[in-house]
Parts: structure tokens; sequence; C-alpha cells
């Protein structure tokens, strides 16, 4: 009787003591996320990381401490470069925000952080996939519409560059008029859901946002794409290459006001303060 009038005893202590350990870790993981928050704003990176780590290890449900171990690991990762580190450095980020996904699927700023790694690390079709889920969670976002844009431009250039090198000749932006008709045709299967899909989104990222310069640059440039395709059909060539220079003139237009607003608001504020 004496022994199993204890074991209830046992286990309460037991539970007390987990409760403090826990606690005490759940301290410790605040302090260092304090630390790492410091050396993260500080450029630290490295020490960073370490301090974000330890707060994870100690705490694996501050989802805080992930999110900035996320961060600046995608701080740290450098465009376009495919060194073994820099991949290195990308694939962590992609992880710790996939495992943020894990319990809120809906995380925005861990769809949005997936999808610019992979773009800097030129992996498009899932940098685009990344893309199509925050506007699951935000059709009106206008920067994922962009960003969509953008690459759909990408790919079709890097077609286009291609197929042009094959009869030695370059970009032009002018529709190419010298490409032969069977190259214009492999461009034309190659490109047009390219342009089609680009030019939705970059045209819908201006609907969203009506002074984005840049939506309406690559729109000028998606167009110079299209001309591409019209093979022989020179009215609708020239039609092209009209339309993107209208949008190509709207964007130095916005871009210009854009920055007289900016520099009149920083004008504001330093009277304001003076």
């Amino acid at each position: 009787m004496k022994f199993t009038a204890r074991i209830p005893v046992l286990a309460a202590a037991v539970l007390v003591l987990l409760a403090s350990t826990t606690g005490c870790n759940k301290l410790k993981a605040r302090d260092q996320l304090n630390k790492g928050v410091q050396a993260y704003k500080g450029a630290q990176y490295e020490s960073a990381i370490d301090h974000f780590q330890q707060a994870v290890q100690l705490d694996p449900n501050l989802s805080m401490a992930k999110l900035y171990l996320g961060t600046a690991y995608a701080q740290q990762v450098v465009p376009n470069l495919e060194s073994p580190d820099n991949l290195k450095n990308a694939t962590a980020a992609i992880d710790v925000f996939k495992e943020v996904l894990a319990t809120n699927p809906k995380d925005i700023n861990s769809l949005k952080t997936i999808a610019s790694t992979y773009f800097n690390i030129q992996n498009f079709d899932l940098a685009k996939q990344y893309q199509m889920k925050v506007l699951q969670v935000d059709p009106n976002d206008a920067d994922a519409n962009y960003t969509i844009g953008v690459i759909d431009w990408l790919l079709a250039h890097k077609n286009a560059v291609t197929v042009l090198a094959s009869e030695g000749l370059t970009d032009g932006g002018d529709g190419n008029p010298k490409l032969s008709k069977a190259a214009c045709k492999t461009l034309q299967q190659q490109n047009t859901d390219l342009v089609n899909e680009g030019m939705q989104y970059l045209q819908r990222a201006v609907q969203i946002r009506p002074d984005y310069a840049e939506a309406m640059a690559y729109i000028n440039l998606t167009y110079r794409r299209k001309a591409d395709m019209e093979c022989g059909d020179d009215n609708a060539r020239k039609a092209d290459v009209a339309e993107a220079q209208n949008w190509l003139d709207k964007a130095m237009s916005t871009r210009k006001t854009n920055e007289e607003k900016k520099e009149n608001k920083t004008v504001g504020t330093v009277n304001k303060s003076s």
C-alpha cells in the first residue's frame, strides 16, 4: 500500500520538474532569440544563425526563432551564384521555412521567402510555384504577380537568344524581322504560353498597383518577345513594337513621378523635423 501510494506523488514531482525545466528552456530560448536579433541587426549573420539555432533547440515551438533563422540563411544567399556554400545557405533557408509552413501553410512571409530564394538560385520553376501559392493566399499581391511575369520573360528571352544565335543573330528588340520562318515557328512553340502568361500577370500587377513602373517595363519587354513570334506578319510585328514603346514610355514617366513623390515626401519630413 505504501509503495502504490507513493507513485502519484513521484509522478507529480516529475511533472513539476519537467514543467520547471520546460519553463527554464523557454526563457533561455527567448534570450538566445534576442541575442540573435541583435546580431542580425548588426549584419553578423553567422553569429545570428548560431543564436537562432540554439533558440529553436531550446524551444521548438518558438516560431519567431525559426522565421529569423530562415531569414538569416536567406540573407546570405548571393543571387545567381552557384557555389556549394551559396546553395547550402539557400537549401537551409528553404528547409526552415518549410518547417514553418508545415504548421502554418498560409504563412505569407515563408512562402515569399522560399519563392525569392529559389529565384536567387535560378530555380525558376519552383520560384513560380511558390509565387502561385502566395497568390492563393493573397490574389492581390502585386509583387507575386510581377515576379511570375518576370520569370516568364526570363525563360522566353533565354529561348529567343538561343534561337537567334542558331542563325547568327542577336536580339534587336524590334521583333527580329531577319529571323527565318522556321526559327520563328520554333519560337512560337517555345514562347507562346510564356508570353501570354507573363503578360497576364504583369498586367495584373499594374492593375493592383497603378504606379508599378517595374511591371510596366517588363510589359514592354514581353511585347518585344511577342513581336518575335509574328512570323512574317510585318504589321503585327510593328504593332507589338509600338505597344512595347508605349509601355516603356509609361514606365519612364511613372518612375519619374514616383521619384518626385519620394523627394517631396523627404523634403516634407525634413521641414517638419526642423
